[in-house]
């Protein structure tokens, strides 16, 4: 999680430097900027979590004019000078602000403050529930409904097309109730009359390409094949390729206009995959590994969707990660 924090007093500076060293690991990277040096549209766009260090009100301001949705919008949080107390202002759920408040206030010993209804009263919430599974929201007045009814102590059906532990109580199985979560990657299966779609983000894009591809074609080739094989962007949960592509500018741009993460193994990683792919002796040469596409979307398991295609200068292939949901999962 990329975090951009924000400090305006020197002490404000020395409780900064203060979280990110207590907080060093592969979760959370920070990158301190000073109030006056912020670009905060830049940090919208390029962030996924912002931390103010400073005043409550300093915050509001400078956020104000640039939050469009609770689904894009990073999370924000606030804390004082002195560290004393951690408050998640904004994207509470889907932008886990709020796990964010409570590792970061562990980490330092401060208090954490969360006000959002389904947490302080230990209730259900369709969207944290959804970040925490990487499943994606379709229907953000529906999560909003479900949550009230929840926070009020109704019931909610369910259905699922993947195994799923530690089903709150309020939940049961009536397809003939008003209301319900559907968890499927069938975004049509509309088991009630008002229905809250969470689509897994389990598809894994394995992509190679030649140097310098234009971005352009690069991502009408993408968009192509998932198109034509029935694949939902909103289901890609990454797109994976090998080291060596790491700088192209097209797997970069393609990953931040469409908000999905990019990893990178190296050949040798890519080598051990088990499995049987298309051999190419030019890419063996050229990369040290007989097939990125295939063995780059097959590294964490899975089935092979979409075998390798090639177009643009472009290759790609798509496989289908196992799906279990957790209902006590709760990650960043």
């Amino acid at each position: 999680m990329k975090i951009a924090i924000i400090w305006v007093t020197h002490n404000g500076k020395k409780t900064a430097r203060r979280i990110s060293e207590n907080n060093q690991n592969d979760k959370l990277q920070f990158t301190p900027y000073e109030l006056k040096n912020a670009d905060m549209p830049i940090l919208f766009k390029e962030y996924e979590g912002i931390i103010f260090v400073c005043a409550c009100g300093i915050a509001v301001r400078k956020t104000a004019p640039h939050i469009r949705s609770k689904v894009t919008d990073p999370a924000v949080i606030v804390i004082d000078e002195q560290g004393t107390f951690v408050i998640s202002l904004l994207s509470g759920h889907l932008g886990g602000a709020n796990i964010l408040t409570k590792e970061i206030a562990e980490s330092i010993g401060a208090i954490p403050v969360i006000t959002t209804a389904t947490d302080i009263g230990k209730k259900f919430s369709p969207d944290s529930f959804a970040r925490a599974n990487n499943l994606t929201v379709l229907e953000m007045d529906i999560a909003k409904e479900i949550a009230l009814r929840m926070v009020d102590g109704g019931k909610i059906a369910l259905y699922s097309d993947y195994p799923y532990s530690n089903r709150p109580e309020k939940f049961f199985d009536d397809t003939l109730t008003d209301m319900g979560i559907c968890i499927s990657s069938d975004s049509d299966k509309s088991p009630f009359v008002r229905t809250l779609h969470l689509i897994p983000k389990n598809i894994v894009v394995g992509v190679g390409c030649k140097k310098n591809t234009l971005s352009d074609n690069f991502e009408s080739f993408i968009l192509q094949k998932l198109s034509e094989y029935n694949v939902l962007l909103s289901r890609v949960g990454e797109v994976v390729s090998i080291d060596l592509k790491r700088n192209e500018r097209a797997l970069q741009e393609f990953s931040k206009k469409y908000r999905i993460p990019l990893k990178f193994y190296s050949a040798e990683e890519l080598q051990k995959v088990k499995g049987t792919f298309g051999h190419s002796e030019f890419v063996l040469k050229t990369t040290g590994v007989d097939n990125v596409c295939e063995r780059s979307a097959l590294y964490y398991g899975g089935k092979l969707l979409i075998a390798k295609q090639c177009g643009n200068g472009v290759t790609i292939a798509v496989a289908e990660k196992d799906v279990t949901i957790d209902f006590e999962r709760n990650i960043l």
